[in-house]
């Protein structure tokens, strides 16, 4: 793929340092969580069930040590504590979730739980007063169980009563919320939740659950789009965007044709699955429907396991997203992998095997995080290249520690410092119209199938201990004194 080609890239000049170098004015230093993550409360004050409170309660070891986030960080009761932590980092930006079952207890507009209501209200208002911006997400993976029992995104119906609960909360925190997120990481959801049934909420219909789930997503956060353009745009003046994860992606072999196209179908798999139909076509990549049709005939099928967008849809949905949010953390080599398989499988299907490079270093605690820095400026490149330069958020990248996990932790600011290094080039060298950039995450936290076993805060939480006490890691030091000088300052081993 041509944007993969390093000779793509502007090498740094002679003398070029990034600490000599400012952030854009205005950039947005974040850091983000997500309600089931981080509140507890699962059953406070009226909340209702969702599907992450089933599958953990439903034990089986899908989840590290059958841990769940009935009580988490405790944020639903300690909100102070958050804001302590945010206003000691000195964020401009504070990007959280809305607990939709907090907010509307069986996921329909039939019944509002005030209580739910007022946690946000002040959570919002918290952050205006102390000079935050916030940046909502309606859903991070926490349906409402009365919607799953439904069919869940599984089902068409879904997108009618998103749309409905999209419009509850532009209604009702939109005059003081000017950044949106619909849906967090949509991949995640349809493939983990839908087709491999890892995550909640476990649906196991290999090459067609995936497909059905996301084509929902997509269809949901356009109507909401459009119901914000169209109702509350011109009075609210805010942005609507979808956070979509990716990995960057290399030829394993960069002179073997049969890499070089693996790679690209991994990327259309992948980004281009959501991001073309949104921000380009409305429609699916080419070689992703053309792939899958093939697969599918093969496999006896009579049309393409991929549903079909309509005419209509996709008027719909190209188009709709004010700018481009990315989740960034890891890239891999690409190979070639033929599907011989006769059972249908979203993984198989795009005939590319991912692989590990092991000269990269892993972030302590996942073994599926090898830290690639350079990875995520190609990646910006690529977005920038493909998708009309839009403006780009990354409203998440961040490295693990496994736990216990030291609060000095010296090796992990270095990856973030590296990070930034390489955001500083996509900004200043490859002009890319990044304008903010969110830390995975604020707490160490429920962390989904790995449970409390691996640490992404900037905070430390002492879950052992029942008032769940935040203390910074080094990190969180480190990346204040950036937010502070709105660039790098040398480090400790350049003076």
């Amino acid at each position: 793929m041509a944007s993969a080609d390093p000779a793509s890239f502007a090498p740094a000049p002679f003398g070029w340092h990034p600490e000599d170098i400012s952030f854009p004015s205005g950039f947005a230093w974040g850091a983000a969580t997500a309600a089931y993550q981080v509140e507890g409360g699962w059953n406070a004050d009226g909340k209702g069930p969702n599907v992450w409170d089933t599958f953990t309660h439903q034990g089986g070891d899908r989840v590290f040590k059958n841990q769940t986030g009935d009580v988490a960080c405790g944020s639903y009761t300690l909100w102070e504590e958050d804001l302590k932590c945010i206003k000691q980092l000195g964020l401009t930006h504070y990007r959280f979730s809305l607990s939709w079952s907090r907010l509307l207890p069986d996921g329909t507009t039939g019944f509002i739980n005030q209580k739910g209501v007022d946690y946000y209200d002040k959570i919002i208002d918290d952050l205006l007063a102390n000079g935050i911006v916030p940046m909502v997400t309606l859903y991070h993976f926490d349906l409402p169980q009365h919607l799953e029992d439904q069919g869940g995104w599984s089902s068409d119906a879904i997108t009618e009563v998103f749309d409905n609960y999209a419009q509850f909360c532009f209604r009702t925190f939109g005059d003081r919320v000017k950044l949106w997120v619909t849906i967090n990481e949509p991949y995640v959801v349809a493939k983990d939740g839908y087709e491999k049934g890892i995550v909640a909420p476990g649906i196991m219909e290999p090459g067609i659950g995936a497909y059905r789930a996301a084509h929902n997503m997509i269809t949901a956060h356009a109507k909401a789009w459009h119901s914000y353009n169209l109702l509350y745009r011109k009075k609210q003046y805010g942005l609507v965007s979808i956070a979509l994860n990716s990995d960057w992606a290399e030829p394993l072999d960069p002179t073997c044709l049969a890499d070089q196209e693996a790679t690209k179908r991994y990327m259309a798999f992948c980004l281009d699955w959501f991001a073309e139909p949104i921000f380009i076509s409305g429609d699916y990549p080419a070689i992703m429907k053309s792939q899958i049709s093939v697969m599918s005939t093969k496999q006896g099928y009579l049309s393409s396991r991929l549903p079909e967008l309509t005419e209509e849809e996709k008027m719909m949905i190209k188009g709709t997203a004010d700018f481009f949010a990315l989740n960034y953390y890891t890239t891999r080599k690409v190979k070639h992998q033929e599907n011989t398989h006769s059972e249908p499988s979203a993984s198989r299907d795009r005939e590319a095997e991912q692989i590990m490079d092991h000269s990269w270093p892993f972030a302590a605690g996942s073994s599926w995080l090898a830290v690639v820095p350079w990875g995520l400026r190609r990646l910006l490149k690529y977005i920038k290249d493909t998708y009309n330069n839009p403006i780009i958020y990354i409203t998440e990248n961040g490295f693990s520690q496994s736990d216990p996990a030291p609060l000095d932790d010296t090796q992990r600011w270095k990856y973030f410092r590296l990070t930034l290094q390489e955001i500083l080039k996509a900004i200043s060298l490859d002009d890319v119209h990044l304008k903010g950039y969110f830390v995975w995450s604020l707490l160490d936290n429920f962390e989904w199938t790995c449970g409390y076993s691996c640490r992404f805060g900037l905070f430390h939480v002492d879950f052992e201990n029942p008032a769940l006490p935040r203390v910074p890691y080094r990190s969180a030091i480190e990346y204040a004194k950036v937010i502070s000088n709105n660039g790098l300052t040398k480090s400790t081993e350049e003076l």
